[in-house]
């Protein structure tokens, strides 16, 4: 991960094995490859002949699992695993997944990636009607919703459920007889499934896990679409036709490994086109090109090739120390970066030097890499962004601050330069970013979620709406792209959205807020 996006998370990786004798240790691997995703917790659960059980902890995947006993209890041929960062719901021990749920018919377990627009509203409705909650993580509330359902069979509870939240999700469920998957209409969150070759069947966030337990990649689940998976094999059910893919750009920028292929794009080779294309859109007279470990280094390589410069190392990272986004203090944190990378003084003393790195949240931390490069004697440092200037927060699943705390919500990119003491500074474009991913061409910013970027949500916000645009200022609301009314209004029993010109008419109970 890169020094600056360390300050914010993506929210959780998702793991499941269908048909394995060793599940539980495959689930731990497979964790293990999604640990970048989330180092707040981890959790496994085992179907042992329709009896579930688990294991679940607090901090890092081997933290959790200390010793071989861990795994072996937890007994069974299918299994799902869960490591997370925490977006909704507070750190505490009772928002570990995967969740058990013990009902008279049947065990259920639940884990979830991402985020619901509209979990306040619908926990405040399912509290009214006496649903009594044991976390207070959003992804509980989809349980209570099935259970609510007066639909026949776990499948036809789980589609109404699913047409019932809103926002990003990927959800892994686990009952007696089958593995599910869905994703969310949008496909906010990678959710790819692969087949090993005893035949079990593996769901994962990303890629690189299929891979490292050996299973070949089948297929990707798309959005408005759950998998079922069981003894007779795997069927893809469609439960809405009101899709439109936009999935997280950062996924691209930031939080997938390079190993990773989304929708069929190599990580690693989207961010090096993202690097090529930033020195077409910002070239610089420079002697050479350096990328701040580690998740910048592609694209480091991308405009190192493209600019004909030298790519060096001249930034080191010290892999064992504390993030920096815990440090109480600003203080503190800025002495964190200090601990956590190093110039080497030796290749840059002298030398005009360009700085890949993938973005700017706050801005300290780039001003500290600034200040360590020209202390090692840096002639000229030029910072380029392989991704254009933060502005807005994620409501999906990531971890961004709110626009208040977001440097280039308030600052321009030559205000920005001075903050930092940069010689010079450009951020990637929009379309630079849509182009160099190359995803979808056909499909809305290129089937990619830039609302970070743009502040064009392509879903309507639910319960953050009005937070939202109440942190906005006038000039912030003019700017957002099909500006309307940008406010949200009832007329008469409907609830009618007006934010970034999407007028999208409902039944207000769908966002169980129609009292409010």
């Amino acid at each position: 991960m890169s020094a600056e996006l360390e300050e914010i998370h993506e929210e959780c990786g998702i793991f499941g094995v269908w048909g394995h004798p060793d599940a539980a240790r495959l689930t731990y691997f497979g964790l293990h490859a999604l640990q970048h995703r989330g180092q707040e917790g981890a959790g496994i659960v085992a179907n042992d002949h329709g009896h579930l059980s688990g294991h679940r902890g607090l901090g890092l995947l081997t933290q959790v699992f200390q010793n071989e006993k861990d795994i072996e209890k937890l007994k069974g041929e299918h299994a799902i695993g869960h490591v997370r960062y925490a977006t909704a719901g507070s750190g505490g021990i009772d928002n570990i997944q995967p969740f058990i749920f013990r009902f008279h018919d049947g065990d259920m377990a639940l884990c979830h990636n991402g985020n619901l627009t509209n979990c306040f509203s619908l926990r405040r409705a399912l509290e009214n009607e006496g649903a009594i909650f044991h976390s207070n993580s959003d992804t509980e509330v989809l349980m209570h919703l099935i259970r609510r359902s007066v639909r026949s069979t776990v499948i036809d509870k789980l589609q109404e459920a699913l047409n019932t939240v809103h926002g990003g999700f990927a959800y892994l469920i686990m009952t007696e007889n089958e593995m599910i998957g869905a994703l969310d209409p949008n496909g906010f969150r990678p959710l790819s499934l692969g087949r090993m070759s005893n035949g079990a069947y593996v769901l994962a966030s990303e890629t690189c896990a299929l891979d490292v337990v050996g299973a070949e990649r089948i297929r990707d689940i798309q959005p408005g679409e759950m998998i079922v998976i069981n003894d007779e094999g795997y069927r893809i059910i469609t439960y809405t036709s009101n899709t439109q893919l936009s999935i997280c750009s950062m996924e691209f920028i930031y939080f997938a490994r390079p190993d990773s292929d989304i929708y069929g794009v190599n990580v690693h080779s989207a961010r090096k086109r993202m690097g090529a294309r930033l020195a077409q859109e910002a070239p610089v007279d420079a002697d050479m090109v350096i990328g701040v470990p580690n998740s910048s280094l592609s694209a480091a390589s991308g405009y190192a090739e493209a600019s004909g410069l030298p790519n060096e190392m001249g930034l080191i990272k010290n892999q064992y120390v504390a993030r920096t986004f815990i440090q109480p203090t600003q203080a503190l944190r800025e002495q964190g970066v200090r601990m956590k990378l190093s110039a080497v003084k030796s290749v840059v003393k002298g030398k005009r030097i360009i700085v890949i790195d993938d973005s700017i949240v706050r801005g300290t931390t780039s001003r500290r890499i600034v200040q360590i490069l020209k202390e090692a004697g840096a002639a000229e440092v030029h910072m380029r962004i392989s991704s254009p200037p933060l502005k807005y927060p994620c409501f999906y699943g990531i971890d961004i601050s709110t626009t208040q705390e977001l440097i280039a919500a308030k600052k321009s990119v030559e205000e920005i330069r001075e903050f930092i003491g940069a010689d010079s500074l450009a951020f990637l474009s929009v379309d630079g970013l849509i182009e160099s991913i190359g995803l979808h061409a056909d499909a809305p910013y290129g089937g990619l979620c830039v609302a970070y970027f743009n502040g064009d949500y392509p879903t309507a916000l639910d319960d953050y709406e009005q937070d939202f645009l109440d942190s906005l200022s006038p000039d912030d609301l003019v700017r957002l792209p099909g500006y309307d009314h940008q406010k949200t209004m009832y007329e008469g029993t409907e609830y009618t959205h007006k934010v970034n010109g999407r007028h999208a008419s409902v039944d207000p109970t769908d966002y169980c807020i129609a009292n409010e």
